[in-house]
């Protein structure tokens, strides 16, 4: 696990991005720290599937970005190499949804973090495990004046 002010800057590139999926969806990252990160939503219309709930892979979605912020705050930046949910109550339109991720170990060669999607009411919508496995330290980008 890696400490101090790489985990620092790890949690400062990543809060400081903005993913167009995410933008489109409507998620926002509302905490990150070492280890955890959760992110909401609100369910839109077209977020829904055809027995008018959320779609199964809006949920995924939240749940994976809280994962891939859980997962990369760490020492080991890193991408899914699998990724398991369990539906447990549909969403409806105008719920707003939470996904918390904690990694529960975070090794040189694999990860692992927990993921829970609840809405409002504290009621649990999908569980999900995902695995990490390192790629190498996050870069930083250098505003050039080109970029700016």
């Amino acid at each position: 696990m890696n400490h101090g002010n790489d985990t620092e800057n790890n949690i400062y590139l990543l809060s400081s991005r903005v993913e167009p999926a995410v933008e489109f969806i409507g998620m926002r990252l509302e905490a990150l720290e070492p280890g955890y990160a959760r992110v909401s939503m609100v369910v839109k219309p077209e977020h829904k599937n055809f027995h008018g709930m959320a779609f199964g892979g809006i949920i995924m979605a939240l749940a994976d970005h809280a994962f891939g912020y859980a997962a990369n705050s760490l020492a080991y930046p890193s991408v899914a190499s699998q990724f398991n949910m369990h539906f447990l109550r549909g969403a409806a339109e105008g719920e707003t949804l939470v996904a918390q991720s904690r990694v529960v170990k975070s090794g040189k060669r694999i990860s692992v973090s927990e993921i829970k999607v609840t809405n409002s009411c504290q009621e649990i919508i999908a569980i999900a495990t995902g695995t990490t496995v390192p790629v190498g330290k996050i870069k930083a980008v250098s505003k050039t004046p080109e970029t700016e």
